[in-house]
């Protein structure tokens, strides 16, 4: 069987080529995926998949599954394809996109002899917005058992970490007055500033890992008039949910003496909850296996290492799921820029692309198969990932 999957792979692999590249020459931002939701749907639907547009209520996801001979586990590749604003695919999603279409699809040919559901899962909006999240909420992984996915990066590497993450934005009102009589205004501007300090005084106090990075959106339209409205959004990061709902407590409290300090009034919203991930390693080790018989060397990562967010995190929390990360450019390359934009859609990383896809395809076929790996994912699971309640993964 497993060498039927990677005869498949290949045999689809223009395929998902001609799929990459049409994503990736039509970036599109959160929630606002249509094209490239529809280039992975045609493709699915080429093949077999019976899919469910609007997924989960929201308008660009959707599930696409195709059932096996008989009852077993629920197994979804998850396809991200949103981009980045001005800078287009400079996270690679097409690439993402593209190899779980390419192992969902090579998996389809053999499910008349397996038991299971096979799932490939259209999540929008990981840049901005959690589409996973939303999905998660709207019931749309409910049936799912397990998640796979991979990256792409400079280097091939399983059991990454990431940070919890959300976004916090705050709007100041105040009265307006002219500058020669301040004591007639109430200043929103010094609000905020007041806000960033306050926050900047607590840094030693707050959880390690903890980072907080702050922009000001709005402070006035003129020099000679004290701002009424003033605007800030906040990116708040912390090693875990628990320590970043300790962290929101603490930038909520610098929002409060702000407010009585200055008189201004504030209005806060915090985004959806990204939480940290926790890489099913009985699963990744498996792709590992495959990746290395394709010839690729897999990496561990270093424990001292920065790290991003994703709202993959919020899948492990539900059910074993991995997240490895595919090498498709030089170790210079960083991701969320111009030049990761240009490398993913080189011959290089769709040639990485292809060895992806065989690997996943290969891992999911083991765990449609075999009880004791599935048992074994699940038990790591529940010694390894914290029980969060759905309450604890949601902002204030």
């Amino acid at each position: 069987m497993k060498d039927i999957l990677l005869k498949e792979v290949d045999n689809i692999a223009p395929q998902l080529i001609e799929l990459s590249k049409n994503i990736h020459s039509n970036p599109e931002l959160a929630f606002n995926e249509h094209k490239a939701a529809k280039f992975i749907i045609d493709v699915l639907k080429e093949h077999g998949f019976e899919v469910e547009e609007k997924a989960g209520g929201l308008d660009t996801a959707f599930k696409a599954v195709f059932n096996g001979k008989g009852d077993g586990p629920a197994i979804a590749f998850l396809a991200e394809y949103d981009a980045l604003p001005e800078m287009g695919h400079a996270c690679g999603h097409n690439l993402i996109a593209a190899t779980s279409v390419g192992a969902a699809i090579a998996l389809s040919k053999i499910m008349k002899d397996i038991d299971g559901k096979l799932v490939l899962m259209g999540t929008p909006a990981e840049e901005l917005g959690g589409g996973k999240i939303l999905l998660l909420e709207n019931g749309a992984f409910d049936d799912i058992d397990f998640s796979l996915m991979t990256h792409p990066g400079r280097e091939n590497q399983i059991g990454g970490q990431g940070l919890a993450i959300t976004d916090v934005t705050i709007e100041f009102f105040g009265r307006p007055a002219h500058s020669s009589a301040p004591e007639n205004g109430i200043n929103a501007l010094a609000a905020v500033l007041h806000t960033f300090y306050l926050i900047d005084s607590m840094r030693a106090a707050m959880p390690l890992k903890t980072n907080i990075n702050g922009i000001i959106n709005s402070g006035g339209t003129a020099a000679n008039i004290i701002p009424e409205y003033a605007k800030a959004t906040f990116s708040v990061r912390g090693a875990t949910v628990g320590d970043l709902q300790k962290t929101l407590e603490m930038v909520k409290s610098a929002i409060k003496t702000a407010e009585t300090f200055t008189g201004a009034t504030a209005r806060v919203d915090i985004d959806v909850l990204y939480a940290e991930r926790y890489e099913n390693m009985t699963m990744a080790e498996v792709y590992k296996k495959y990746m290395e018989e394709l010839g690729e060397e897999v990496h561990y990562p270093d424990p001292s290492a920065k790290v991003g967010s994703s709202d993959v995190g919020n899948v492990m929390i539900k059910m074993p799921a991995i997240h490895p990360s595919v090498k498709i450019c030089d170790s210079t390359v960083v991701g969320h820029t111009l030049e990761f934009r240009d490398a993913s859609i080189t011959d290089r990383a769709h040639a990485a692309m292809v060895k992806a896809a065989k690997s996943l395809a290969a891992t999911g076929l083991e765990f449609f198969t075999n009880e004791e790996l599935r048992n074994s994912s699940l038990k790591e699971h529940k010694a390894n990932v914290p029980a969060y309640t759905d309450t604890s993964v949601k902002p204030y």
